[in-house]
């Protein structure tokens, strides 16, 4: 009989030499779920964890359907990507049962040199990728992120001006909806609802009426370059700090194929997915200047112990950042934004600022007749993925909206160019078009999952 460890030893190996053959079937790996896949037989995966399915079947079966669903759908929601095998095991990690409130070699708790070491290197290959005088990677999300940097340098009731949320911006840059609309005084600035660009004079007039503590620049549906050195000055101009949002550029900005904030920006936040392809998760950049204030803000101010396995991941995300293979990738994205963004607007589609210069595009839907909430239900029925999104100015409330956004990160990680950018965009063309007609109906859906097969996600491409 075969000990626990050989079994381990043969897993491994076989997983190191794991094949996925377009459309068939093959073994499939990620970390902490060892599965064998049938390609068109149908049958349900067969999972071999066999722990998870022996002692909670229902989160095992629901994992499985995940798995599924991100193999059988075109993902084209900006926000989201397939980390790499390597990020995975790092996240599913044994660091995960470790305590470690404190920072590197200052910590509340013992037993932590481990631990020390997976900190250092994220931060410092994060300060290395991105040129920071400081990071700190402990915060568990980029709105976590936003709110200390908050912390540390404003206090209730001060000032701070950010892109306005149904014009592009985020939920964490003054909304009322959101602590940092409730605990401080919020300004918005707006795009040019008919340009669908930033007018920088604009956020100038606004800023010196204003005259806020903190300005935002950033954004988390605006698909064109934002102007850094801009912002900076009118920052300067009414003597206000400067943060920047690059949670949905960073991995762009990590590779020099966007311009970086870091040079003009008192604070930069990031996540670290999206198009860094790293754990869900965020952290800070800033001056040293403001180090320990920050450091202080994460922890104790927001948050206790750190998350020392996404920590690690964090790192290997990094590292993997700074490799030519990751530079290729971000330059793909942003061929594959602009094959899509063109092949739409030929198709008939109106894009909100005319085009991209990033990995999204922002569909206006009024011209063809239906609602973001409609596409997004519709489009997600036949396979491709998106979400509602409001375009400036728009007439219909935050839960049905006039657009949906698009991005190109996640199809890219499974390896599609510029020809399935145009079968992607003519797909969504023949689905808003067609609805209601059948036939049109399961001929994009037998489209779109035989698109699905020949670009699997369960592969050494991606993991």
């Amino acid at each position: 009989m075969l000990n626990p460890q050989h079994i381990l030893s043969i897993s491994q190996h076989l997983i190191s030499n794991i094949c996925t053959l377009k459309g068939g079937a093959g073994l499939a790996y990620i970390p902490g779920l060892f599965m064998h896949v049938k390609g068109k037989s149908g049958k349900n995966i067969i999972n071999k964890h066999r722990a998870l399915t022996r002692f909670d079947p229902q989160v095992a079966r629901a994992i499985e359907a995940e798995v599924r669903r991100q193999q059988d759908k075109i993902i084209l929601i900006a926000s989201e990507n397939y980390v790499s095998q390597a990020v995975l095991e790092a996240q599913g990690s044994v660091l995960t049962n470790k305590y470690a409130e404190g920072y590197p070699r200052a910590r509340y708790y013992g037993g932590c040199e481990h631990v020390d070491v997976v900190e250092e290197l994220a931060r410092t290959r994060a300060a290395t990728l991105f040129g920071a005088e400081h990071v700190n990677v402990q915060p568990h999300a980029g709105a976590i992120a936003n709110l200390a940097v908050f912390l540390a340098v404003l206090k209730p009731g001060d000032r701070v001006l950010g892109m306005g949320l149904d014009h592009g911006g985020h939920l964490t840059h003054g909304s009322p909806a959101n602590i940092s609309g409730k605990y401080y005084q919020s300004f918005s600035y707006k795009v040019d609802p008919r340009s669908g660009y930033l007018d920088m004079e604009e956020v100038r007039r606004e800023a010196h009426k204003v005259s806020p503590r903190l300005i935002i620049a950033g954004a988390s549906s605006y698909p064109r370059i934002i102007d850094f050195a801009a912002f900076a000055k009118i920052a300067q101009e009414v003597d206000a700090l400067l943060l920047v949002d690059m949670a949905h550029i960073a991995g762009m900005v990590a590779v020099g194929l966007h311009p970086s904030p870091v040079p003009h920006a008192h604070f930069v936040t990031s996540t670290t997915h999206k198009t860094l392809r790293g754990p869900r998760g965020g952290m800070i950049l800033c001056q040293n200047q403001f180090a320990r204030a920050v450091d202080k803000a994460v922890f104790p101010g927001i948050q206790g112990g750190p998350l020392m396995h996404i920590i690690a991941a964090k790192a290997v995300a990094f590292k993997e950042a700074q490799t030519e293979d990751f530079y290729n990738y971000q330059e793909q994205i942003l061929k594959n934004a602009r094959v899509l963004a063109q092949h739409l607007k030929e198709l008939g589609f109106e894009l909100v600022s005319g085009g991209t210069d990033n990995h999204l595009l922002l569909l206006d839907l009024r011209g063809k007749g239906i609602t973001g909430r409609d596409a997004e239900l519709l489009l997600d029925d036949l396979g491709i993925t998106t979400n509602k999104n409001a375009i400036p100015d728009d007439p219909q409330n935050r839960m049905t909206t006039s657009g949906i956004r698009l991005g190109t990160p996640a199809v890219t990680s499974r390896g599609m160019q510029e020809a399935e950018m145009k079968q992607i965009a003519d797909l969504i063309n023949k689905a808003i078009e067609g609805r209601g007609d059948a036939r049109v109906m399961a001929r994009v859906k037998r489209e779109v999952k035989n698109l699905c097969a020949a670009f699997p996600v369960i592969s050494e491409k991606i993991i």
